[in-house]
């Protein structure tokens, strides 16, 4: 008879009991300590010796489930073991630190659980998630006491995420209704979507604008109801998803050759930056008390936003038409104070 999910992950509990090296040789009790507590914890459900003894004999005797784990037990130590060392029912072997990276990749996928486009996974989100239940030790708190991850807020659109991720998978064209932050009035759009792209907890899809000749970005948070077309079209081969982007931060691409841009900011500021760079192309150069920092790209607002954002621990130095944007953009906030 086939084995429900609970008993194979008490097989899954048992196995790594028996391997664990710091505590060898558990006991019955042992065993069924573990597997109450990684699979119910303090819910009040219960798990009885005798169901870890038919687990015990279905390790090493099932068919079906193919095992025939060498379990053997110890009358010295009082305690089961593994005959043949470094045996283990996993179909691959993998360490704590395997383990560990496949929980926390499990827990940063669970956060987008509710977005539509992910729901389709949920399935598989789950299964990984109770697997991970059983944890490299089993006395450790759930990575949930000591991890925290940031909850990005709730926004509009993304219930778009799939009809327009099945439009671009299929070439087909979109219609849709769009309003601009600058203006509330609505405009109807038919375009050809190419890609999705997030930035910071938005969605965005940039398309071909036919009326327009041109690849344009629409928020699906400015959207109405989007309704994919029976047309199809022929993407264009000249695009590439990787090259749109290269020389942007952030979601504003225009048509433009990129810019050198060069600023000075304090070696604090040099050091994060070091860590978790602007842009791809960017260089540091360092003295004693400054970092220099260079990048090949677009004049966009999202780079304007970056540099104003350090307030006075930049200094931009080019190119002058950046420089004297920088500069009218801080004269006009501090008129205000």
């Amino acid at each position: 008879m086939p084995a429900n999910k609970y008993a194979l992950l008490r097989y899954r509990i048992i196995d790594r009991c028996i391997s664990n090296s710091a505590r060898p040789y558990p006991s019955k009790e042992d065993l069924r300590e573990a597997c109450e507590e990684a699979l119910y914890g303090s819910s009040g459900d219960r798990i009885s010796i005798s169901t870890i003894e038919k687990d015990l004999w279905a390790m090493r005797n099932e068919g079906e489930l193919g095992y025939y784990a060498p379990i053997a037990y110890s009358k010295v130590h009082k305690g089961y073991f593994y005959e043949e060392e470094d045996y283990s029912i996993n179909e691959m072997s993998l360490n704590d630190d395997d383990l560990e990276a496949i929980h926390f990749a499990a827990e940063t996928f669970n956060q987008f659980r509710d977005i539509p486009i992910f729901k389709q996974y949920q399935q598989a989100i789950d299964k990984v998630t109770s697997r991970l239940k059983i944890s490299p030790d089993l006395n450790d708190q759930s990575s949930e006491h000591f991890i925290q991850f940031e909850e990005a807020p709730e926004v509009k659109g993304i219930e778009h995420l799939g009809p327009i991720a099945k439009a671009i998978q299929q070439h087909q064209r979109l219609r849709f209704q769009y309003a601009k932050f600058t203006d509330d009035t609505a405009s109807s759009y038919e375009v050809e979507p190419y890609l999705l792209k997030e930035y910071r907890n938005r969605w965005y899809v940039i398309c071909w604008n036919p009326s327009r000749e041109d690849f344009r970005t629409y928020a699906l948070d400015r959207m109405g109801e989007v309704k994919v077309s029976k047309k199809t079209f022929k993407p264009d081969p000249e695009f590439s998803s990787d090259r749109f982007f290269q020389h942007s931060i952030g979601i504003t691409e225009v048509d433009k050759e990129p810019q050198q841009v060069i600023f000075e900011c304090s070696p604090v500021l040099g050091r994060y930056l070091d860590s978790q760079p602007l842009h791809r192309s960017q260089n540091i150069a360092w003295s004693e008390d400054k970092a220099q920092i260079k990048l090949e790209v677009l004049i966009t607002y999202e780079l304007i936003a970056e540099l104003l954002s350090f307030g006075a621990d930049v200094k931009v130095l080019a190119p002058t038409q950046l420089k004297d944007r920088i500069q009218s953009t801080l004269s006009a906030a501090l008129s205000k104070y």
